[in-house]
């Protein structure tokens, strides 16, 4: 495994090792103790997947504290554009973004942990996204801010995104009310 910090604190980009040969290939996708020697004590407690069509965007998403998030994301089958905004109030990168492509073919892992808001746009049909999370969903701390928010200024890579009526009606980043 070998990771690569990213220009906003906390957020890592994994890249595992991949076994391959004319079977097919394997890796580990998770490891504690991998993750335990990369200085990352984490604890999930739930996995989540879904399936998307090419042009959905899901997002931006993130819950406040005492029920914050972390998230471990990955493709297995197609392709997104995934985007971490950092929304702690007081790091010296708020309101800044990382986006990365993740796929089936590239095998990368992302870690976002707590305090920021996540979201993704599938670049292709049927694309399986799955994360980890280090916190339960938890309706009543959830937030979200607009996919399209002009100040965060997020390239997403693909014209007119089929989005959900929820995630169309989120609040700007300007009005975000977060509590980390």
């Amino acid at each position: 495994m070998e990771t690569t910090k990213t220009p906003i604190k906390g957020l890592l980009v994994i890249k595992p090792k991949i076994f391959a040969d004319d079977r097919g290939y394997f890796f580990e996708s998770w490891s504690k103790i991998a993750f335990e020697n990369e200085g990352l004590d984490l604890n999930f407690v739930q996995d989540n997947q879904s399936l998307s069509a090419k042009g959905v965007l899901r997002g931006l998403h993130f819950q406040n504290s005492p029920f914050a998030q972390g998230k471990l994301v990955s493709v297995i089958k197609g392709a997104v554009m995934d985007v971490a905004v950092d929304i702690r109030e007081n790091s010296p990168t708020y309101g800044k973004h990382f986006s990365i492509v993740l796929s089936e073919e590239n095998k990368t892992i992302f870690w976002i942990p707590p305090g920021f808001a996540h979201g993704f746009v599938s670049l292709e049909d049927d694309t399986i996204f799955t994360y980890k999370c280090t916190g339960v969903y938890n309706k009543q701390s959830e937030g979200s801010i607009v996919w399209n928010d002009k100040d965060l200024n997020i390239n997403w890579a693909v014209d007119n995104p089929i989005v959900s009526e929820k995630d169309a009606l989120s609040p700007s980043f300007l009005e975000l009310n977060t509590k980390f």
